[in-house]
C-alpha cells in the first residue's frame, strides 16, 4: 500500500485510504455474506474496510479480515478498519465499553478509526431505536463534548488509532467543510459512489446513476456551482 498515492494523511500522522468498502447490508442479506464480500473486497484491493455496531456484522467482517491476514494476503497494518459508536452509547461512561464490544466481536486489538455514527443521543438500552409507548423516539440528553473526550481516552488507551466527524449534494454543509479544512481535519464522504438503494430511503423508480455509461468527463467551476445549488438542507436522518 502506497500511503502517498492512495491515502490521505490525517492530522495525527496516520494515513486513511481514499476509498473505503462499506459492509452495511439490507436485512434480506444473510449475515454470513459479510464475510464473503469483505474477503472479495480485500482481494480486489480495498484496504479501508468500514463497518459499525449498528450493522450487526462485525463478527463476520472481523473473521474475513483475520482470514486474509492468516492466508498472507495482507498484514494487519495494511488494513484500515473503521467502526462507529452507536447513538445509544453516547454517554461518556458507555463509549469505551461500546468500542471494547466491537473489538471483542472483531477479535482485533484496535480499530484504525472510531467515529460517532450520528450526533444524536438515544436512551441507552438493548434497542437500537428506543421508542416510548406512543412510538416516538426516546432521546437522551448528552453533552457531545463529553462524548468526544471519552473518544479521546479510547485513542490514548490504544483502542483506536484515530477518531473523527453527512455530506451530500442536498446537504453540502460547505461551512463544515471549510471549517474542517481550516483545522486540517479530513471529512469523509458516505456512499460517494452510490449505495444499495434500500426501499426505505430511495425511490425505486429513480434512475440508477452507476448504470450510466459516462466515464470520461470534467466538471467546470460552473458545473460545481450548479451542484452547490442543489443544497436543500435535507437530512436523511431526520433526528439530526
Amino acid at each position: 500500500m502506497d500511503p502517498k498515492g492512495w491515502c490521505v494523511e490525517l492530522n495525527d500522522g496516520h494515513f486513511i485510504p481514499v476509498l473505503g468498502f462499506g459492509t452495511a447490508t439490507v436485512e434480506e442479506v444473510p449475515k454470513n455474506k459479510a464475510t464473503e464480500i469483505t474477503k472479495v473486497a480485500i482481494d480486489a484491493g480495498f484496504r479501508h474496510i468500514d463497518s459499525a455496531y449498528f450493522y450487526k456484522n462485525e463478527e463476520e467482517v472481523g473473521l474475513a479480515i483475520r482470514s486474509k491476514i492468516e492466508d498472507g494476503t495482507v498484514k494487519r497494518e495494511d488494513i484500515f478498519y473503521t467502526s462507529k459508536l452507536w447513538l445509544t452509547f453516547l454517554r461518556p461512561e458507555l463509549v469505551q465499553p461500546a468500542l471494547e464490544k466491537s473489538l471483542k466481536d472483531l477479535q482485533l486489538d484496535y480499530v484504525d478509526l472510531y467515529i460517532i455514527h450520528s450526533p444524536v443521543a438515544l436512551k441507552p438500552g438493548e434497542e437500537l431505536f428506543p421508542q416510548d409507548e406512543c412510538g416516538k423516539a426516546m432521546y437522551d440528553t448528552v453533552d457531545l463534548r463529553a462524548t468526544w473526550e471519552a473518544m479521546e481516552k479510547c485513542k490514548d488507551a490504544g483502542l483506536t488509532k484515530s477518531i473523527g466527524v453527512e455530506c451530500h449534494p442536498y446537504l453540502n454543509q460547505s461551512k463544515l467543510l471549510d471549517f474542517c479544512k481550516s483545522k486540517d481535519i479530513v471529512l469523509v464522504a458516505y456512499s460517494a459512489l452510490g449505495s444499495q438503494r434500500p426501499k426505505q430511503w430511495v425511490d425505486q423508480n429513480s434512475p440508477v446513476l452507476l448504470e450510466d455509461p459516462v466515464f470520461e468527463f470534467q466538471l467546470t467551476s460552473e458545473d460545481m456551482k450548479v451542484l452547490d445549488g442543489l443544497n436543500q438542507n435535507l437530512r436523511y436522518f431526520g433526528s439530526q
